[in-house]
Parts: C-alpha cells; sequence; structure tokens
C-alpha cells in the first residue's frame, strides 16, 4: 500500500479489525519509509450494474458519488459518518440485490431519498432540491407540504418537544 504522506511502498499492519457490520475491515498501517500510520478499508469487490443517465449515457457506479451528494445534504446536521456511510452501503445492497445489468439515476436517487427521510428530514429535503431541481418555489413547496402531511421519518431527538400543530384556519365566508 502506497504510504498517503511520502509514497513509500512498504508498510506494516499495526491493527485489523471488522468495520461497517463486517462488510469491510480496517487496517491500521504504518509507513516503512516515514514511520506516519493511515487507515485503509478492504472490501470485497462486488460486480455492480452500469448507470444510465438521464441522457442516455452508461457508465460504471460510482459509490463515492453517492457518499458525496449524501455527505453535503448532511452537512452542519447531526449525522455521522457512520450514518452516512451505513445510508449508501444499505442503497448499494439494493441494488446488487435487483441482479439488474443497468439502472437508471432516478432509481439510486430515490432509494437515497427513502434512507435519507428516516435519516434526517433537513437532509432529505436538501437532497431533494438538487436532485429534483425544482423549477420554482411552489414545486419545493409542495414537496415540503408533502412532507410534513406524511408525519416524521424518524422520532424525535431526547429531550426534543414536538411542537404543537398549528389549528387549521377557519373557512372563508362567502360573500353574497
Amino acid at each position: 500500500m502506497r504510504c498517503p504522506w511520502c509514497g513509500h511502498l512498504e508498510d506494516r499492519v499495526v491493527d485489523s479489525r471488522e468495520a461497517q457490520e463486517g462488510l469491510a475491515t480496517r487496517r491500521r498501517r504504518e509507513c516503512a519509509g516515514c514511520g506516519r500510520r493511515f487507515t485503509t478499508y478492504e472490501r470485497i469487490e462486488e460486480i455492480l450494474p452500469q448507470v444510465v443517465k438521464k441522457d442516455g449515457r452508461r457508465e460504471p457506479f460510482d459509490r463515492k458519488k453517492i457518499v458525496e451528494g449524501v455527505a453535503r445534504a448532511c452537512q452542519k446536521r447531526p449525522v455521522s459518518a457512520e450514518q452516512v456511510e451505513a445510508l449508501v452501503g444499505a442503497v448499494e445492497r439494493q441494488l446488487q440485490e435487483l441482479g439488474e445489468r443497468e439502472i437508471r439515476t432516478a432509481a439510486i436517487g430515490e432509494a437515497v431519498m427513502r434512507g435519507l427521510r428516516a435519516l434526517d428530514e433537513v437532509a432529505y429535503v436538501r437532497f431533494a432540491s438538487v436532485y429534483r431541481a425544482f423549477r420554482d418555489v411552489a414545486e419545493f413547496m409542495s414537496e415540503l407540504e408533502e412532507l410534513v402531511r406524511k408525519g416524521p421519518g424518524q422520532a424525535p431527538a431526547p429531550g426534543a418537544a414536538a411542537a404543537p400543530a398549528a389549528p387549521a384556519p377557519p373557512p372563508a365566508k362567502e360573500e353574497p
């Protein structure tokens, strides 16, 4: 493994342990050249479907793109890197279980949004606003209203009081 600091190719494994619920192995390594330590992750290389873009182009599935998009949506939110990895891992497993050779970006985006909705509603709205490319505020508000109508995707945080629902406005009176 090439050292990220000095580029030396020799190292020794200092510690190995299971990571990501047994789907990867985390290894702490020490460079034989500079003595600095770094972490690597080892996982089984799985065959994933080709991704069919909106314009019809095809490209290999890239897990990193999903991780970056989810992490961006979760910025400054109480969502850990482990939760982001777990969500992306779940989406990846869903895609593999489909057994398809090709999958549309829409299916990937919808799977990510389902996971984000359960994880953090603000991150869900952020991701949806980019993914769905709302044309105007009305479309954005429609999505927010749907989110409120369907209810929360997760229980409130411990110690957080739920906001009381606002009473519905009285119906407008018609004038003759």
